[in-house]
């Protein structure tokens, strides 16, 4: 099959999905069109199976804001055009749903059949798609979409409560390959963050207010003071002068590190005893998946999908969002159990191996053959 990715080119979850989405699909012989405004950052070029399109936006005076959503519909035509695309798969319903169907509309008028596939991936529904200005486009993008799939089975519950949907979704997880951690068992050299005796806890996210920061901290703070550990904290984003403020005064300044953005994640995790997610909410978990296929407990909260990837007393443990105290409880016991520890490190792996990309891959192919009436 020929075909069309459209996504968001960055670190975040969505992106990353995407990326090796398109990868393994060219792997399996299908021809892959990614297109959007920038090379995604996992992109490998140099697959004879993988292409990417730029989408240009020129800058007008006259817009305030330059019309995205235009330049890439625009794009979308003159790919499939140009390469015969079978089928465009879109992840997120705005605005590249949106964009895809004025698309579909415009190859229509010259004889072109064009099947859209939308994938949900939680912001797109339950920040940004859930607010007022936004609600009858994204409600217009689904519904119009020819199939749909959801990350999670939570996010599929929030899609259908939000909006008035008459589309059935598919819940396809999110994936990671085994093969690329197939090098676990290396040695870790964990004496450059935390001496001998530490436990390493990490915290890995874009440090946005629901990723609840501030309570990563509060939960180290109850760990520490019971067990001689370090926190790594990972990442950028609004929250990090808060947690660091909250650092500071509370006399944690040389337990927590704080590293920024990191393309060192498997290293990283190689250190990690623990992994530490309170999300407020979290539509799927990626990272808490990374962690688990490194044999890193998870200790997270219970939002949205997070229960759908970290199983309680198997995996790690769920508590209640804003629950610091029953997390820091969970964590202070797994650390002093090593029969626990390896009892959840084993059971972390075994659970983060059900999302190996060869089970997900397939599901995704039956959703294109769907899409194309079962033709290909």
């Amino acid at each position: 099959m020929k075909i069309a990715i459209v996504c968001y080119p960055t670190y975040g979850g969505s992106g990353v999905v995407a990326t090796e989405l398109g990868h393994a699909l060219s792997m399996r012989g299908h021809e892959i069109h990614f297109i959007t405004y920038k090379q995604p950052v996992r992109l490998d070029t140099l697959n004879q199976n993988i292409h990417f399109h730029e989408v240009f936006v020129p800058e007008y005076d006259l817009f305030h804001y330059q019309p995205y959503e235009l330049a890439l519909s625009s794009r979308i035509v003159d790919v499939v055009k140009a390469h015969k695309i079978d089928v465009l798969h879109v992840h997120y319903a705005i605005p590249h749903a949106y964009a895809a169907y004025m698309s579909k509309m415009m190859l229509k008028d010259v004889g072109i059949s064009l099947p859209i596939v939308t994938t949900l991936h939680g912001t797109d529904i339950t920040l940004v798609g859930s607010h007022p200005f936004y609600r009858s486009a994204v409600t217009f993008s689904i519904n119009n979409s020819d199939y749909v799939t959801s990350v999670s089975k939570s996010l599929k519950d929030d899609t259908e409560s939000l909006f008035d949907i008459n589309k059935s979704i598919d819940v396809i997880p999110n994936f990671i390959d085994v093969k690329k951690h197939a090098h676990l068992d290396r040695p870790c050299h964990r004496e450059s963050v935390a001496e001998n005796k530490e436990k390493v806890i990490t915290h890995i996210s874009n440090f946005r207010p629901l990723k609840r920061v501030k309570d990563v901290v509060k939960v180290f703070e109850i760990v520490q003071r019971d067990i001689p550990s370090k926190l790594l904290m990972v990442g950028e984003g609004p929250e990090r002068i808060k947690a660091q403020r909250y650092v500071k005064k509370h006399n944690l300044s040389d337990k927590v590190l704080f590293l920024g953005k990191s393309n060192e994640i498997n290293e990283l995790l190689c250190y990690s005893d623990i992994f530490l997610l309170p999300s407020e909410k979290e539509s799927f978990g990626l990272v808490a998946l990374e962690a688990m296929i490194h044999k890193v407990p998870v200790i997270s909260s219970n939002a949205g999908g997070l229960s759908e990837v970290n199983i309680n007393g198997e995996s790690g443990y769920l508590s209640p969002v804003g629950d610091v105290k029953e997390m820091a409880k969970n964590a202070i016991k797994i650390l002093k159990d090593e029969n626990e520890f390896n009892r959840l490190k084993e059971g972390a792996f075994r659970r983060a191996k059900t999302f190996d990309i060869s089970n997900i891959i397939p599901k995704y192919e039956l959703i294109y053959k769907k899409a194309l009436g079962g033709s290909i």
